[in-house]
């Protein structure tokens, strides 16, 4: 019995059955089919948005959304190829390989692949933890360029104007936006009337799958006026039939080149799926597990290699509306598959009249609402720290565009830097008696020394080889806080651990103040702390010394000694 629910950990997708009812299948098949409404127009657009022809978006939404499905935690996900994830892939390669070629495809190929292999990797470690090291302001400020970068990268797409593609992004907008007079009036009423459409239908008629009335009207229309004889980009003719299954040969010099973009797609597509699968968990009140996650994740991204495709995420909009039109497991993505391979196979001859700036449109209408400027405001009031790192990910990202995986990669550093600079300057305090019996920071609140003989030190940090230099100082200045000091007493609540720099600096600091004739003790020590001390042979010099429970206990220890002494000296 045992077994049954170990495996489900592995295959999540046994676990189905007991969601299975008339009213959960009605649910999942309801919500495949309306998010195969969105997810097929959607996915010509994403693959435009990554430089590759529009059909390969489809082969992401096929094999790549079932196998999330059965292997994911959460089954309200809808993965496939996603905005950002679109994004960043296309950005990733522009530099090694031209747009729109074989070349560029199979490296987004392979970039698919390594990214899954990534992610399959920590989820199967079980490491999914260190996917935290991104840290939300530095997050925010990516996703807030990112979703500028991809919105100004379709403007000349919605107006039909010609963009050049080079490793300068900004001066390759400059320069589209250079020759506005040069604009393809049709493809700007195409896109421009498909825009304005995609916005009253989500403002006054919400439940309207609005993306696909205005592909076919546009496709219609285009087809009746003879958009494409006319000059206007169409998305021409799309392969009829299933992706063939074949991984690509790996270049590894190709490989290496491309391993720091692997690793930031692997990131940031899994921080999108995560705050899906967080949202909708906290509403339906079942269990997502971040490493399960991760496998499906990175799994789905190996069958998009596989399926000759880009890297793919869990959708943001879509995963909501699978959620909102009724889904309860992984048998919605399954239906929405089985939607797509009804259009590969049957329905692609539609779609050659459709307008290549509809598609710009509808990137436009779905990035509108990532931006979150107003985070960069939080970010610094809540601390300089993290405003510095969102604010330089944010423009980074810009001036490092179309390589805004640079962007996210300074941000990462610079976060950690200054996590590494806080923790090497902990706060210390040197402690009085409180009125209310507490000992607290005398500086602040005004108070004396508990004794003239005795200083009382706090220490608010691991003691580790991140602060053990901060230790020895602060230690120091306190044995010469008063011109009459015989002991240092620290106050060790606040140090949850010790490693062997911390060690060597406390037998260090016990050597000098014998040599003085000072006395160096501990109290409120945690029992991980007195552990490490009772492992080594510094516990044989200080162990009487580390034991004391609370400030008046070790103050009242430390002080009968010195009183007995100066009786003694006085008879």
């Amino acid at each position: 019995m045992a077994l049954l629910p170990r495996l489900e950990r592995l295959l999540p997708f046994l676990g189905w059955r007991r969601q299975w009812s008339t009213a959960s299948l009605r649910g999942d098949t309801i919500a495949g089919i309306t998010v195969a409404l969105v997810a097929i127009p959607q996915s010509l657009a994403y693959a435009q948005l990554a430089s590759l022809p529009t059909h390969v978006g489809l082969y992401a939404a096929l094999l790549p959304t079932m196998v999330a499905g059965l292997f994911g935690s959460c089954g309200q996900l809808s993965t496939g190829p996603a905005a950002l994830t679109a994004l960043l892939s296309g950005a990733s390669l522009l530099a090694i390989a031209p747009p729109e070629t074989p070349e560029f495809l199979s490296l987004a190929i392979l970039l698919a692949l390594m990214s899954g292999l990534i992610q399959l990797a920590l989820g199967a470690l079980r490491t999914g933890w260190l996917l935290n090291l991104l840290s939300h302001p530095v997050l925010t400020g990516f996703i807030n360029a990112a979703a500028l970068i991809i919105g100004l990268s379709q403007v000349p797409s919605v107006l039909g104007l010609s963009m050049p593609q080079t490793t300068h992004f900004l001066a390759d907008f400059a320069q589209a936006a250079g020759k506005l007079h040069t604009l393809h009036l049709p493809s700007a009423l195409f896109g421009g009337g498909a825009l304005l459409t995609l916005i009253l239908a989500r403002r006054f008629f919400p439940k309207l799958p609005a993306v696909l009335i205005v592909v076919v009207l546009a496709t219609a229309i285009s087809a009746v006026t003879g958009y494409a004889e006319h000059g206007g980009k169409v998305v021409g003719a799309i392969p009829a039939g299933l992706p063939v299954s074949a991984l690509p040969d790996v270049d590894w010099d190709a490989a290496i080149t491309l391993l720091p973009a692997a690793f930031v797609i692997a990131l940031v597509s899994f921080m999108e799926a995560a705050s899906s699968a967080k949202l909708i968990s906290g509403r339906t009140g079942d269990h997502w597990d971040q490493n399960q996650e991760l496998i499906g994740q990175g799994l789905a991204k190996i069958a998009s290699a596989a399926s000759g495709a880009f890297p793919v995420s869990a959708s943001f909009s879509r995963s909501g509306l699978n959620y909102a039109t009724g889904a309860r497991s992984g048998i919605s993505s399954l239906v929405a598959a089985a939607a797509v391979t009804v259009t590969l196979l049957y329905l692609t001859s539609l779609l050659w009249h459709l307008p290549r700036p509809v598609l710009g449109a509808i990137i436009l209408l779905v990035v509108a609402s990532l931006p979150d400027f107003r985070a960069l405001g939080r970010a610094w009031r809540i601390s300089r720290d993290d405003g510095l790192a969102s604010t330089l990910t944010f423009v980074s990202t810009l001036v490092f565009a179309p390589n805004i995986q640079n962007g996210i990669l300074t941000g990462l550093l610079l976060s950690l830097a200054l996590m590494l600079y806080r923790d090497m300057r902990p706060r210390t305090a040197l402690l009085g008696l409180h009125p209310d019996g507490t000992y607290r920071d005398l500086v602040r609140f005004g108070l004396e020394h508990p004794d003239p003989r005795i200083v009382l030190l706090r220490f608010d940090s691991p003691l580790t080889f991140v602060t053990a230099a901060a230790f020895e100082r602060a230690v120091i200045a306190a044995s010469e806080a008063q011109p009459t000091v015989s002991a240092v007493l620290v106050s060790a609540s606040g140090i949850n651990t010790i490693d062997a720099t911390g060690m060597h600096t406390l037998s260090a600091l016990l050597d000098r103040f014998r040599s003085t004739n000072l006395t160096l003790a501990f109290c409120g020590a945690k029992k991980q702390v007195l552990d490490v001390m009772q492992r080594t042979e510094l516990w044989s010099r200080i162990g009487p010394l580390a034991t004391f429970r609370t400030e008046q206990h070790a103050l009242e220890a430390l002080l009968a000694p010195m009183e007995a002494e100066r009786t003694a000296a006085k008879d």
